[in-house]
Parts: structure tokens; sequence; C-alpha cells
């Protein structure tokens, strides 16, 4: 696989959700807690869940123990700086150039298992964060924040990996 071509897509995943975080910091705590139909649940939960799913995916796809995160005690500082450490891990995972049709197993505590090639699993990683980014910005509408711009789009702008020109004359 090309891991390269992963890569703005990974940095993108992490960039965003990170900004995300930024933009909640500035929330009122109770605020945090607000929930919009259709969604996974409050906006803290949903950071929490994000965050702590993407610790799971890299560790199975890196084959590191997953870390032991309190997902309930976690407040946007700590969000954050896991966040970060995801940002690393996903680089490294990637510059090894893996194989995309390498199966890996995830053992759940109750026995079950869930086999996948790599390449559905990194696939899952992009679909889950950006589905709950999308749920924390609704949540965000409803209180009537603006959310942060956090498409593909402005990750390519904000790290000059995307030119914009004006017509020519």
């Amino acid at each position: 696989m090309d891991a390269g071509a992963l890569r703005d897509a990974f940095a993108h995943h992490v960039w965003a959700t990170i900004r995300l975080i930024d933009a909640c910091a500035e929330l009122e705590p109770a605020r945090l807690e607000t929930t919009a139909p259709g969604t996974y649940g409050s906006i803290i939960d949903t950071l929490r869940h994000l965050v702590a799913a993407d610790a799971s995916y890299l560790a199975v796809t890196s084959g590191e123990p997953i870390p032991l995160l309190d997902e309930e005690r976690m407040d946007l500082a700590d969000l954050r700086a896991e966040m970060e450490r995801h940002g690393a891990g996903w680089m490294q995972l990637l510059d090894r150039d893996p194989d995309p049709a390498a199966i890996f197993v995830r053992r759940r505590d109750d026995g079950s298992e869930t086999h996948a090639p790599l390449g559905i699993r990194l696939a899952q990683v992009l679909h889950h964060g950006s589905d709950h980014r999308s749920q924390i910005c609704t949540a965000l509408t409803t209180l009537g924040v603006e959310p942060p711009a956090i498409d593909v789009w402005d990750y390519g702008r904000a790290h000059g990996r995307i030119v914009d020109l004006p017509p020519s004359a």
C-alpha cells in the first residue's frame, strides 16, 4: 500500500478533532452536556467516545497494547493530549507502509473477536471520526455556536497543501 497517500487523510483526522476540542474548550462546562437528536450523546461524551475509539483502533492496527483510558473522567485537556499522541502514532503506522490486506484481530473482554483487513480498519477510523465530529458540530449549532472550519479543504489550506488562485485577467 502506498501509505503516503493516507498521510493527509490521517493528519486531517487528528487536526480536525483537535480543532473541535479547542472550540469546545471555549464553552461553559454545562454546555458540554448539550445533546442533539440523532447524535451519539452529549458533546463531551461524543468527544470522549471518539478519542477512546481512536485509541482502540490505533492499538489494534499498530499492535501496541490498548491504553487504559478513563473515558468517563477525561476532560478536554486530556482528550487533546491523547489525540496529539494519536497523530504521532498514526504517522508511525503509515511510515511502516503496512499491507492493506493484512488481517488484524480485535479481541474483546467477552471473548468475541473481529477479524478485518487493515484497509477496512483504516477506513473505519476516518469514517468514525468524521461522523462524530459532524454530530458535535450539529450540537454546537443548536447552541448558536459556529463550529470551527474542519473539513479537508480547510486542513489543506491551513497546511499549505492547497493553493487557491484568483481568475486570470
